[in-house]
C-alpha cells in the first residue's frame, strides 16, 4: 500500500505549486504575442534553445515556438503530453496556443485533422490550474460537442493530457440511463464535455446547477453548435452563462458572422485560420474522386465498390438513418465478404459507442449519416470515404472527406454526383477543393439492384425499410435550401424506386403537392443545363456511365476508363453472370420484342398416329388442292346435333333440381308441423303492426310452377298480401317463423 502523503510533504508541494503559478503567470504576461498577429509566422527558437525565466529576469519567447516544452505549460500538463508522446505542435496549435493562454477569445479554423482538439484541452487545463480551482469552486469551464461520439473522443484525450492534474471532470451526453446520478455529482465537477441538450437539461431540472463562475467556454466544431439546428438550445445556454469569460471556438470551417459573434459576447477575437492561404481547403494528402451516377444505379456502385476494396477500411456516408438502416440490413443479407456495420442519431448511445470503437479497431465498412463526419478520430486511419449522397454543402464536404488523410497519413475519398447536382463541383472548385473525375471500369461492375426484390419478397420487413428509405431520401433533398444543386423534381423517382426492390412507387404526399401547385409531372428523368459543357458531362453521365465499377488497383490511371452501357431492360447478376430480369417495368421504357424467339405450334393426331392439321376434325382435304377448305353443311349439322345434346341435357337437370326442392319443401313443413302444439301464434297481427316499422327478412318460397322456373315469390311480414298464392298451411309456417324472429 502506498503511504498517506505527510502534511511537511503536501505542503511543500503546494509551495512548489504556488512558486510554478507564479512564474507561469509572469512569463505568460511578460512574453505575450501582440493582438491581431499569427505566431506562425515568426521562425522557431532552436530545439536546444533555453526556456523559460533567465539571469536577468527576461524570459523566452513562446509565441512561435514549434515544441510543447517551450511553451509557459505546467509541469503536470507537460508530464501528461510526454506520456502521450506529443512533442510537436501542429500550425493551428502553433498559431492559437499563445493567444488562448493569455486569456484572449479564440476563433480557430483549420483542416480536419490538424490537432484542434489539443488546441482548447491545454488552455481550459492550464487556465484551471492557474487559478488553483478545486471542487467546492464548482464548474470552471465548457465544453461543447454537437455529437455524443465526438463528446466521448474529447474526453479521452483531456483524461490522457490532464491525469496529474487535481481537475474533476465529467461526460454528458444524452442516450444514457444515468442522469439522476450525473445531477447528484455535476456541482462537483470542474469540466464539462457535454452535448447542448444534456447541458440545458441539467441547467433546467438539476437542483443548485451554477455556472455563474465559469471561467472559460469551448465550442467544439463551432460552425455546426451555432446553425439553426442548435440555435434555440445554444441561446438558452448562454443566458445562462456569465458574460466576463473565455471563449475558444474551433472549427474545420469557421465562421464570421457578426450575429454569431454577438450572440457569443465574444470581445475582440483572434481569427486564426491557419489553412486560409493553402492551395487547397482539404488535406494535400488526400486523392478526392467525383464520379457522375445516376440516381437508381447508386447501389451497383456502391456494392461494386464494396467488393473490389474488401482489404479497405471504408466509411460510407448516406442522408438518412432509413437509407442506413435499409443498405446495412440489405447488404449484410448479401455477405459481400467484409464485416458489415451502421452508425446512425437513432441508435442508442451504447451501441453507438461500441460500433464507433468496433470500426476504429477492425478493418470493416461502417454505413453512416452525418453523426460520424464531424471530428471523429478513429485510431487506425480510414482507406476511404464514399459518399453516396451529395452533401448539403461545401462545408459538409469537407467535414466528412475529413475522417481519412489525418495528420501526416494520407486517404481516398469519393463523391457519387447525380446529373442534376453537377453544380455542386462549380462550388466545391472555388472553395479549393480539388477534386478529380473519374470514369469507372465495366468489367468489374457486380450489380445488385435486381436482386432487391428477391430480397424483399423473401424478407417482409426489408420491404418496409426500402420503402421509408425511399422517402426519407427524397424528403432530404425536398429541404435543402440550395435549389441550384438539389431539385427533386428532376429526379427519376420510378427508377429509383424500382432500383430498391420496391413493386410500387410509394405515395409522397409533400411531393404530390409540390406537383400540383406547379403542374410539372415528377416522372420527368432529367433537365439539361443550358451550359455546352455541363450538356456533354450530362451526355457522358447518360451513355458512358450506365454501368460501372471501381478498380480493385485503386489507382486513377486504372479508373479512368470508358465504361460500356448496359441494356436497359436486363441486368446481371452479381453471383454467376447469368442475365436476370429487372425488377419491373417502367411507363418510360419501351418492352423490346424479340422477333427471333421460338414460338408454339398446335400438334393434332388421328388414331393412326399420324399428324393432321389443327381443324382436320371438321376440315375435308381436297384432291388437287394445296389447303383444306371447310365443308360448311357437315359444319352446320355438327353444332345442330351439339344443340339438341344440350337441350335434352337441360331438361334433364332441370327435373332432378324441381325434385330436390319439392323434397326440401315437405321436410321444411314437417318441421313447421311438429311445432305448432308448442306456438301460440294469437296476436300476430298486432305484433306485426308494432314491429312493421323494423324492416323484415324476406322469405322465399320455390314455385312449383314449371313456367316459373328460376324465379321466386316473395313474401314480407304482411302475411295476407299473397295468402292466395300459397295454402293455408304455408301461412301458418310464415306466421311462425316471422313470430319466432321477432321473439329472437
Amino acid at each position: 500500500m502506498r503511504r498517506p502523503k505527510s502534511k511537511d510533504f503536501r505542503k511543500q508541494q503546494r509551495v512548489s505549486e504556488e512558486n510554478e503559478i507564479k512564474l507561469l503567470d509572469s512569463w505568460i504576461q511578460n512574453q505575450q504575442p501582440e493582438s491581431g498577429s499569427n505566431p506562425i509566422s515568426l521562425p522557431p527558437l532552436p530545439k536546444n534553445a533555453p526556456v523559460g525565466r533567465f539571469d536577468d529576469n527576461s524570459f523566452s519567447r513562446y509565441a512561435g515556438v514549434a515544441r510543447f516544452e517551450q511553451l509557459p505549460l505546467s509541469k503536470k500538463t507537460k508530464d501528461g503530453l510526454r506520456e502521450v508522446k506529443f512533442v510537436t505542435m501542429t500550425d493551428i496549435q502553433r498559431a492559437s496556443l499563445p493567444h488562448a493562454l493569455c486569456g484572449r477569445d479564440i476563433l480557430g479554423a483549420a483542416k480536419t485533422g490538424s490537432g484542434k482538439t489539443l488546441a482548447f484541452i491545454i488552455p481550459v487545463l492550464e487556465k484551471l490550474h492557474r487559478e488553483r480551482w478545486g471542487p467546492e469552486d464548482g464548474v470552471g469551464s465548457i465544453i461543447i460537442s454537437p455529437t455524443r461520439e465526438l463528446a466521448g473522443q474529447l474526453f479521452d484525450v483531456l483524461k490522457s493530457i490532464g491525469k496529474y492534474h487535481n481537475i474533476s471532470a465529467g461526460l454528458l451526453i444524452g442516450g444514457r440511463k444515468d442522469v439522476d446520478m450525473e445531477k447528484e455529482r455535476v456541482n462537483e465537477l470542474n469540466i464539462l464535455i457535454c452535448t447542448p441538450g444534456r447541458l440545458l437539461q441539467h441547467m433546467d431540472e438539476t437542483p443548485n446547477f451554477d455556472c455563474s463562475q465559469m471561467q472559460i467556454l469551448v465550442l467544439d466544431e463551432a460552425d455546426r453548435i451555432l446553425d439553426s439546428g442548435f440555435k434555440k438550445e445554444l441561446n438558452a445556454i448562454i443566458s445562462q452563462l456569465p458574460k466576463r469569460r473565455q471563449t475558444l471556438l474551433f472549427s474545420a470551417t469557421q465562421t464570421k458572422s457578426i450575429q454569431d459573434l454577438a450572440r457569443l459576447s465574444l470581445k475582440d477575437p483572434e481569427y486564426l485560420s491557419v489553412h486560409e492561404e493553402s492551395v487547397t481547403a482539404t488535406p494535400t494528402l488526400l486523392k478526392q474522386i467525383v464520379m457522375i451516377v445516376p440516381l437508381d444505379q447508386k447501389l451497383d456502385m456502391l456494392w461494386s465498390f464494396i467488393k473490389t476494396h474488401l482489404q479497405s477500411k471504408t466509411l460510407v456516408f448516406l442522408s438518412s438513418c432509413k437509407q442506413v438502416k435499409f443498405v446495412f440490413e440489405a447488404f449484410k443479407k448479401l455477405h459481400p465478404g467484409i464485416p458489415l456495420k451502421c452508425l446512425h442519431g437513432r441508435m442508442k448511445q451504447e451501441r453507438r459507442m461500441a460500433i464507433y470503437s468496433e470500426f476504429c479497431e477492425k478493418r470493416s465498412v461502417l454505413f453512416s449519416t452525418d453523426v460520424a463526419a464531424r471530428g471523429l478520430d478513429f485510431n487506425k486511419a480510414v482507406d476511404w470515404v464514399v459518399q453516396v449522397d451529395c452533401p448539403e454543402n461545401v462545408a459538409s464536404y469537407i467535414h466528412r472527406v475529413g475522417r481519412t488523410a489525418r495528420y501526416k497519413s494520407g486517404g481516398k475519398s469519393v463523391l457519387f454526383l447525380l446529373p442534376s447536382e453537377i453544380q455542386m463541383l462549380e462550388k466545391l472548385k472555388a472553395a479549393k477543393v480539388p477534386v478529380h473525375f473519374n470514369k469507372p471500369r465495366k468489367e468489374l461492375v457486380q450489380p445488385v439492384s435486381g436482386l432487391m426484390a428477391s430480397l424483399l419478397v423473401k424478407y417482409p420487413d426489408l420491404k418496409h425499410w426500402a420503402q421509408r428509405a425511399f422517402v426519407t431520401y427524397l424528403k432530404s433533398i425536398h429541404i435543402q435550401k440550395d435549389k441550384e444543386i438539389f431539385d427533386v423534381m428532376k429526379l427519376p423517382i420510378d427508377e429509383y424506386s424500382a432500383s430498391l426492390g420496391l413493386p410500387m412507387t410509394p405515395k409522397i404526399r409533400f411531393l404530390n403537392q409540390k406537383i400540383k401547385s406547379k403542374a410539372v409531372s415528377t416522372k420527368s428523368i432529367l433537365v439539361e443545363p443550358e451550359d455546352s459543357n455541363m450538356e456533354k458531362v450530362l451526355e457522358v453521365s447518360r451513355k458512358k456511365l450506365d454501368t460501372t465499377v471501381f478498380n480493385n488497383e485503386e489507382t486513377e490511371n486504372d479508373l479512368l476508363q470508358a465504361a460500356d452501357t448496359s441494356t436497359e431492360g436486363e441486368m446481371k447478376s452479381s453471383e454467376n453472370g447469368e442475365i436476370i430480369p429487372a425488377t419491373r417495368v417502367l411507363k418510360k421504357k419501351k418492352l423490346k420484342i424479340n422477333v427471333h424467339r421460338p414460338l408454339g405450334t398446335r400438334v393434332v393426331f388421328d388414331d393412326e398416329g399420324n399428324t393432321l392439321p389443327p381443324l382436320a376434325r371438321i376440315a375435308e382435304t381436297q384432291s388437287g388442292q394445296e389447303t383444306s377448305l371447310l365443308d360448311l353443311e357437315q359444319k352446320a349439322e355438327y353444332y345442330r346435333r351439339m344443340r339438341e345434346d344440350l337441350k335434352k341435357a337441360d331438361k334433364e337437370d332441370k327435373l332432378v333440381e324441381r325434385q330436390r326442392r319439392r323434397e326440401k319443401r315437405i321436410k321444411q313443413k314437417m318441421k313447421l308441423k311438429a311445432g305448432d302444439d308448442q306456438v301460440d301464434i294469437s296476436g300476430s297481427e298486432e305484433d306485426e303492426t308494432v314491429d312493421r316499422r323494423h324492416k323484415k327478412r324476406k322469405v322465399y318460397f320455390d314455385s312449383d310452377s314449371d313456367n316459373d322456373e328460376g324465379k321466386r315469390n316473395e313474401i314480407t311480414g304482411n302475411a295476407g298480401a299473397s295468402a292466395g298464392s300459397i295454402t293455408l298451411e304455408e301461412q301458418e309456417a310464415l306466421a311462425l317463423k316471422l313470430l319466432n324472429s321477432m321473439h329472437s
